[in-house]
């Protein structure tokens, strides 16, 4: 065995036996100060559906804003038997400015029914003004629109796929005034973790002072100041820093979404030596229907409907398993499973551990 080959064995051993460290980029846990987008809202009409549009009886604003567009275009003096149309709907139009957008760049746009249409399939939007909070008019959308869902109805029945009251329009709106925001006037420049720790912001202080030099100051656990010396402009600056990669800390953390039964256990959660039992009864309630019907020809008999009820109990056997303190994931996963429960126990287990002072990790149920 040669030399070379006997280091690249030993390299490969160390390698496989330190662990990995989640490195990441400061550009994807931080969002820098000013460089945000704005949110857009506009009021607009589709028109152009198959008969899916809002019933003017249940909608009178669409009716309103029907009256308005055709007065814009030269038309007015219609009756409302005139204006009886089914394929006309009214629609909110919602988008998001991005953060340096320029005159006549164009953005995505959400459109989503307002009224009672069933679908908007096949619309096409008409010139919508989307307004900021300030009441500027930024950007103005039209355009085919385009549904990922589908209604279907017959006589006895119908099929919903999806939301076809909902659809967006790709590049469907332009830009038609700029925020004022200059990043190169800024004297420096604030960084804003994405979830904000003591450590890891002391890590991207420490990552950044040794590429670029004594320019950032960690502020709190959310914020880190960089302020720029010499001939670099702000955009040299956070070219620099952005590709440096940190590992960030985490709290220990349990998030359980009760309605799902999903539950998601951090790294570094960790639990006291405790004593988990699961078991009860299941009780079944069953309605069945029977129908009696009277004999041939007999005089003055009904027809009945006679309920016969069934009640089931399943009884499953209390089960204790000892879960070890100071466990990792793995192991209180381990745990848990060992008992064999399901999604809803789980959740159970976790909140009374919690409760019981023994899980140290904060729980969160959303």
């Amino acid at each position: 065995m040669t030399s070379m080959f006997k280091f690249l064995l030993i390299s490969l051993t160390l390698a496989l036996a330190l662990p990995a460290s989640a490195q990441v980029r400061i550009k994807d846990i931080v969002t820098v100060e000013g460089v945000r987008s704005n949110q857009l809202v506009g009021y607009g009409l589709v028109v152009g559906l198959n008969g899916t549009g809002d019933s003017l009886r249940n909608a009178p604003f669409t009716e309103r804003a029907i009256e308005g567009m055709l007065e814009r275009l030269g038309i007015g003096n219609l009756t409302e038997d005139e204006m009886r149309t089914a394929n006309t709907a009214a629609v909110m139009v919602t988008a998001s400015l991005p953060p340096f957008a320029r005159m006549g760049s164009t953005i995505d746009v959400v459109v989503s029914s307002l009224g009672d249409a069933s679908s908007l399939r096949g619309g096409t939007l008409i010139v919508t003004p989307l307004t900021a909070a300030d009441g500027e008019i930024y950007a103005v959308a039209q355009g085919p629109i385009a549904v990922a869902g589908f209604a279907a109805q017959g006589l006895n029945a119908s099929i919903v796929e999806g939301v076809p009251t909902g659809a967006r329009i790709d590049n469907g709106a332009i830009v038609e005034r700029e925020v004022a925001f200059d990043f190169n006037e800024l004297s420096t420049i604030k960084l804003a973790l994405r979830n904000p720790d003591f450590v890891t912001a002391q890590r991207v202080e420490r990552a950044i002072n040794q590429a670029v030099g004594p320019v950032a100051t960690a502020l709190d656990s959310r914020t880190i100041s960089v302020t720029p010396f010499g001939k670099e402009s702000l955009i040299e600056t956070m070219a620099l820093i952005e590709p440096l990669q940190v590992q960030p800390d985490q709290v220990a953390k349990v998030v359980i979404d009760a309605r799902s039964g999903t539950i998601v256990i951090g790294a570094n959660v960790r639990i006291d030596q405790v004593a988990v039992s699961q078991g009860g009864l299941t009780v079944t309630v069953r309605d069945d229907f029977n129908v009696s019907q009277p004999e041939t020809l007999s005089i003055g008999g009904t027809t009945v409907v006679v309920p016969n009820s069934s009640v089931a109990v399943d009884k499953k056997d209390a089960q204790f398993a000892v879960i070890d303190g100071s466990v990792s994931l793995q192991r209180l996963v381990d745990g848990l499973n060992a008992i064999g429960v399901g999604a809803t126990e789980t959740i159970s287990i976790l909140q009374a551990i919690k409760a019981a002072g023994a899980l140290h990790a904060d729980l969160e149920i959303i």
